[in-house]
């Protein structure tokens, strides 16, 4: 976007005070100038959102939707004022949801904004969260069947009513599982039993890669699951645990995680692209970090907590991918790692994990 001005500019989220006085160009013949008017139809004829944003291809109505068009998001019109400090440059941000009923990290997540799934975890000692499961209905958590298998950070895979659940500790486990939106029952297991690994795609068609390998070290191992075994695939170029994973099995997207120099834990910043074959490089996290949670696509994913080497620092940043590079987006409300999520790019799901070395409970919705 171009955006000449002919006042000052500031970028949204940097101050209390942020606008644009001026011009802004975009959509060419449709190109105008915005000073200190809000007329609805005058912006809605400048923007051409019909024309140029798909969220609002039907038509704005509203001065809402103006402002949150691909032309306009993360611009305030003159005149008017923002005090967030957590909006993304696309003025997405994240909000409070319903509380998990058991707060655990560690945990393992499925599904989309409003229809979540949280598996696994742990709550400390004893461990009473390695087995619960957890429906979301976009304001409130429910109880569901247990996992057969108690496990921690596991990954998992899918949708609310076909969830995919895999690898994990205690130990390092090879069990799968899947939820068809009431029980679990016994998958095809790992070929390779892992921890804090990732995982990409559907209950018949996942990807698992990453993790920890007995005895402890970390691995570049990919798996591809058909709905009942897992196979080889193209190994991670930089092997790793506490990643994070979006995408398909076909299309799948590896971000962040933790790899050894020199016998010293060091967080990535590295992403790699999967093609149904191989792992390719992408653009790198702005913030390398491990203990993360990712949701999304390949070209359209959300980055999200986690932490960086150093222990006892918890992350609230959230980049957004677009195929080639990370940007900034609107950072959590509570920062924490060992978290989990579901959903998409604009509209993702967080919930659990540990700040301070507690655990927590809390889920935010991104926007």
């Amino acid at each position: 976007m171009a955006v000449p001005t002919t006042g000052s500019f500031s970028m949204f989220g940097t101050g209390s005070n942020t606008t644009i006085a001026g011009a802004i160009i975009e959509g060419g013949a449709n190109a105008g100038t915005i000073a200190s008017t809000l007329n609805f139809n005058a912006l809605k004829a400048l923007a051409n959102i019909n024309k140029f944003d798909a969220e609002f291809k039907e038509g704005a109505t509203t001065l809402g939707q103006i402002v949150k068009s691909t032309q306009f998001r993360g611009y305030p019109i003159a005149g008017t004022t923002t005090t967030t400090t957590t909006a993304s440059p696309f003025g997405r941000a994240w909000s409070v949801g319903g509380a998990l009923l058991i707060a655990r990290r560690g945990l393992a997540g499925a599904g989309t904004q409003n229809a979540g799934l949280a598996f696994g975890g742990n709550n400390g000692y004893p461990n009473t969260a390695g087995a619960r499961t957890e429906e979301y209905n976009g304001t409130l958590w429910l109880t569901s069947n247990n996992l057969i298998t108690a496990r921690q950070v596991l990954a998992g895979a899918g949708e609310q009513n076909a969830a995919l659940a895999f690898g994990g500790g205690y130990g390092t486990l090879s069990c799968t599982e899947e939820y068809n939106g009431t029980s679990w029952s016994a998958g095809g297991a790992l070929i390779n039993g892992r921890q804090q690994l990732a995982g990409a795609g559907t209950q018949n068609v996942g990807l698992a890669f990453g993790g920890i390998q007995s005895p402890f070290f970390t691995t570049s191992v990919t798996e591809e699951y058909n709905g009942t075994l897992w196979s080889a695939g193209g190994a991670l170029i930089t092997g790793r645990h506490g990643l994070a994973g979006a995408g398909t099995q076909n299309v799948g997207l590896a971000f962040g995680g933790a790899f050894s120099i020199g016998g010293t834990p060091t967080a990535a910043s590295c992403t790699e692209e999967y093609n149904g074959t191989s792992w390719s490089i992408g653009g790198a996290l702005i913030t390398g970090r491990q203990c993360l949670s990712g949701v999304g696509t390949q070209n359209e994913a959300l980055a999200f907590g986690g932490a960086p080497t150093t222990i006892g620092i918890d992350l609230s940043c959230t980049e957004e991918y677009n195929g080639t590079s990370w940007s900034a987006g609107g950072a959590l409300i509570t920062a924490r790692e060992a978290l989990a999520g579901a959903g998409t790019q604009t509209a993702g799901l967080a919930f659990g994990g540990h700040c301070t070395g507690t655990s927590r409970s809390c889920t935010e919705e991104y926007s």
